[in-house]
């Protein structure tokens, strides 16, 4: 998760493609926060371990209290209008998004569970509370799908044969011809391959951070499924985790911590 919150603070300052579409900034600037990614990413692993450790009551109903907590104690960190209103509504139910919410959100489900249809299942749960397409439910899918094949192993031609196979995205492009014509698009279908291919094409794990972030557009979002996959494989340095450790408040550092407690 480290991975997430690390990509979605990075890529944050230049979202809207603010940036200059180079791998060549400044990883950390006065700016540099998080966004509702990782609020959400943090409310996902909440409820996850909460369902990890009993598996009783109806699951949706866990997830959905969770991210309401989440997002009613961090209100203005960047949602979108329809997700706003799902958060503080009394009886949220799904509303067709296939907006990259779903799989910006799921990265703890890659790791704490421990073969690939447990993840698979819980990543489409986690989707289907809000963002209930089958697009939004598949971006979901992928990405925990990479971040458990990484972990336990598998090469990432091994992975990229898999994502291919199973959810049928265009990963044929590499990032040199995304670039150039990539924009602002908050989609699962136009966020999730590139956030692949950034993942696949990075040497490390900072590398793989500053690859998602030069190809513009949404780049808080996809640098957090990028760092999310990265981290699968990539061991992340210290300074990292110390730069993103102090960027956020307590309530959120508990449920990091508890992540990595009940992944070892």
């Amino acid at each position: 998760m480290y991975g997430a919150i690390l990509g979605d603070m990075i890529g944050a300052p230049f979202e809207f493609d603010r940036g200059d579409k180079t791998k060549d900034f400044e990883l950390f600037i006065e700016e540099t926060g998080f966004t509702d990614d990782s609020v959400m990413t943090i409310a996902v692993a909440e409820a996850m371990l909460k369902i990890k450790a009993n598996m009783e009551g109806d699951l949706k109903e866990i997830l959905v209290s969770y991210l309401q907590k989440w997002g009613r104690k961090y209100p203005y960190a960047g949602y979108g209008a329809m997700f706003i209103n799902w958060i503080f509504a009394d009886n949220p139910k799904p509303y067709g998004s296939f907006g990259n919410g779903s799989a910006m959100r799921v990265s703890s489900v890659g790791w704490l569970f421990d073969n690939l249809d447990e993840v698979r299942k819980y990543a489409r749960i986690s989707s289907e509370v809000s963002h209930n397409h089958p697009e939004g439910i598949k971006g979901a899918e992928a990405v925990a799908s990479v971040i458990f094949l990484g972990r336990t192993g598998h090469s990432k031609e091994e992975i990229k044969n898999f994502i291919i196979k199973e959810f049928h995205y265009d990963l044929s492009r590499t990032c040199d011809e995304i670039r150039p014509d990539y924009y602002h698009v908050e989609t699962c279908q136009k966020t999730v391959p590139e956030a692949i291919t950034a993942f696949l094409e990075g040497e490390d794990f900072e590398d793989v951070i500053r690859t998602a972030v030069s190809l513009g557009g949404d780049c808080d979002t996809l640098t957090c499924i990028a760092g999310a996959m990265a981290e699968s494989i990539y061991e992340i340095p210290d300074w990292m985790k110390d730069e993103c450790r102090k960027r956020l408040p307590d309530d959120m550092l508990k449920v990091l911590d508890e992540v990595y407690l009940g992944k070892c």
